[in-house]
């Protein structure tokens, strides 16, 4: 496995990105989307963790616009609210775009590319496979299922027009994202044309596969959901 920070080409500038690259040939592409903190080391860390899984995994810097930042864990959340509050799916889809096309560069066709987020990344996931014919998408605890993000349409509309096999995964403690929201979800997405699949967490909180953050944390969701979003895109991503 080998890893390397590149710089792709943006309308807005120049934009960096975590790429990890397994031993042999790829079974495909994920992109993976970051969480509300930024492009932190747990992130690079997931990507490395799908490169040991056989797949070249490249995490894009969402907040380039506003110089990238990465926030601590321990730090006041209100921080973070005005790089988050400044993404919208137009720049979404271009930075989704200039990581897709990275991959498709090294060899990975669209339909073997994956998108995976957590937090907002989660939240990303799901809006990337309704405007792209990806692989396969994995949300881990994406919100904005009631509201909308991001100049986005509330999830709950958005999910009929998933392009990509989605698999949502949820904490059942998550104040953000309260269970009503979820099972609307998993009636929402029996609309879409592709297979999708919701598991919720009764002991896990937001954050849970984060194991960054220990009041976060939760080792067993954790494991079990990591399982899952490999075996999703096994199964809908093809060879």
């Amino acid at each position: 496995m080998s890893r390397e920070t590149v710089t792709l080409s943006t309308a807005d500038g120049p934009m960096e990105a975590f790429v990890a690259h397994p031993a042999g040939v790829p079974r495909g592409g994920t992109i993976v989307v970051q969480e509300a903190f930024g492009l932190t080391a747990y992130l690079t860390g997931v990507c490395d963790r799908f490169a040991a899984a056989g797949w070249r995994a490249i995490a894009p810097a969402l907040f380039h616009r506003q110089g990238s930042p990465v926030f601590s864990y321990d730090g006041d959340f209100t921080a973070i609210r005005p790089a988050m509050q400044a993404l919208n799916t137009l720049d979404i889809l271009e930075d989704i775009d200039a990581s897709m096309a990275l991959l498709a560069d090294e060899g990975t066709a669209v339909d073997r590319i994956a998108a995976v987020g957590f937090c907002i990344g989660g939240t990303v996931a799901t809006i990337a496979a309704a405007h792209r014919p990806l692989g396969a998408a994995v949300s881990f605890y994406g919100g904005g299922i009631a509201e909308g993000r991001f100049g986005e349409a509330p999830l709950v509309d958005v999910a009929a027009r998933l392009q990509a096999p989605w698999l949502g995964l949820f904490g059942d403690l998550d104040p953000g994202i309260p269970v009503e929201q979820v099972e609307a979800m998993r009636s929402a997405v029996k609309n879409a044309a592709v297979p999708t699949e919701i598991i919720r967490y009764p002991d896990a909180g937001h954050g849970f596969h984060c194991d960054a953050r220990p009041s976060a944390y939760n080792a067993k969701a954790a494991e079990d959901a990591w399982v899952r979003a490999l075996a999703w895109l096994d199964t809908h991503v093809p060879v």
